[in-house]
């Protein structure tokens, strides 16, 4: 089956990014109705939400939350806002926290603080009658959004016919529930930064190949992790006849990498490392996995975003520390280590563009209306899709 060829599009997730760049430093929320005037996708809310201010959305969301009390759980990402986190029951990790949501055995809601593919996977692994709810439904991600599935789906048929039998499906957690879907089909697997590189072996003792979505770059690292040398990896453009490449280069290569980057840990660059370094002779440097392979191989450590608050935490007083991950984390971090210099490399503050729409706002909003018995914003996943993705799912937690 020949793949689907369209024009190259770059997700409006990717475009909108920059939408909330500057240079002040300055993290808090504005009323909704000012933050509106960023040029990006933002779902719109009833006319009184629009101009609350802090002072009045804050009593508002924990006044709901008294109510609701444990039929409701909200979900906190660690890159949200911290006038988000402060009403988290849990914050952490997008898998660590559908973990949490699923046992909440009494709660009816799940109020998931994050972005699209995240509340699927609380859908997936929640129970029967639990109904998840994503505040804003514009809150998506450009990464995910680089892998659009009827592209991942040609992909796959395309690479299984040349490549054969060996090749095995990994997702990165941050995709659709359909990619995942794909993969619990075809003898796949889903992985998280933390676990990458055990889910890189596991899919070794599989198979001779490994196709990973939708990260090009935590792929990347992950392949070095694992010994695979650069050579062996190559590159699927979805957007050219079989990737733009040929048959004895997929035949040849250990790992296959989609075209999918994330807009926030690509903003990091070798040349922010040198200069972290310049200032503070005695740095310890700090990065995500999703940075690219020169950032990472230019920075002390590189880990996930739990890795990287553990490190941040077991550091010694007086430690300096710069990170290469998103600012409103980073932030976080240097608040709660005051003994500690912690920054973040990127001299511009780059919050992720579709974290930042769940404003306090929407959060009001989507809790005001479960107080009065009408859930919004519910995310489902299909029963079929839902099967095969925990199978995908299921492996992952299999994995040590």
């Amino acid at each position: 089956m020949a793949t689907t060829l369209r024009d190259p599009v770059i997700p409006i997730t990717e475009i909108e990014h920059s939408a909330f760049c500057r240079t002040d430093e300055s993290l808090a929320s504005k009323p909704l109705v000012e933050e509106l005037k960023a040029n990006i996708r933002w779902q719109r809310l009833p006319k009184e939400y629009m101009g609350m201010k802090p002072e009045v959305l804050y009593p508002r969301i924990r006044a709901a939350k008294e109510k609701l009390g444990k039929r409701a759980v909200i979900l906190g990402h660690h890159y949200q806002r911290e006038d988000i986190i402060q009403f988290a029951d849990f914050k952490g990790d997008s898998f660590m926290l559908s973990q949490n949501a699923a046992r909440q055995k009494d709660a009816d809601f799940i109020v998931f603080c994050g972005v699209h593919f995240m509340a699927e996977t609380a859908d997936i692994l929640s129970g029967p009658r639990q109904q998840v709810v994503l505040p804003n439904i514009n809150a998506g991600c450009s990464m995910a959004d680089m892998a659009p599935t009827e592209d991942a789906l040609d992909a796959w048929n395309e690479l299984s016919q040349v490549a054969g039998s060996g090749l095995i499906p990994v997702t990165y957690m941050n995709s659709t529930a359909a990619i995942k879907a794909m993969c619990g089909r075809n003898g796949g697997i889903v992985c998280t930064s933390s676990n990458a590189a055990a889910v890189f072996r596991w899919a070794f003792e599989r198979g001779e190949k490994v196709l990973f979505l939708p990260d090009q770059h935590l792929g990347r690292n992950t392949g070095v992790k694992v010994g695979v040398p650069l050579d062996d990896m190559v590159v699927w453009n979805p957007f050219k006849p079989l990737g733009g490449l040929s048959r004895s280069q997929i035949q040849a290569a250990k790992v296959i990498l989609w075209q999918g980057h994330c807009a926030v840990h690509t903003r990091f660059t070798v040349a922010q490392i040198e200069e972290a370094r310049r200032r503070f002779p005695n740095v310890k440097v700090v990065v995500h996995p999703e940075c690219t392979r020169e950032v990472v191989a230019a920075a002390d450590l590189d880990g996930s975003t739990e890795f990287i608050v553990r490190t941040v935490a077991q550091a010694p007083p007086g430690s300096v520390i710069a990170i290469g991950t998103e600012i409103n984390l980073v932030s976080r971090l240097a608040h709660e280590n005051p003994d500690k210099t912690v920054f973040c490399l990127d001299p511009v503050i780059c919050p992720c563009s579709t974290m930042y729409r769940i404003h306090p706002a929407y959060l009001a909003w989507v809790l005001d209306n479960l107080v009065e018995g009408r859930v919004l914003n519910r995310v489902t996943v299909d029963e079929e899709t839902a099967r095969y993705a925990r199978i995908a799912l299921e492996r992952m937690l299999g994995v040590v």
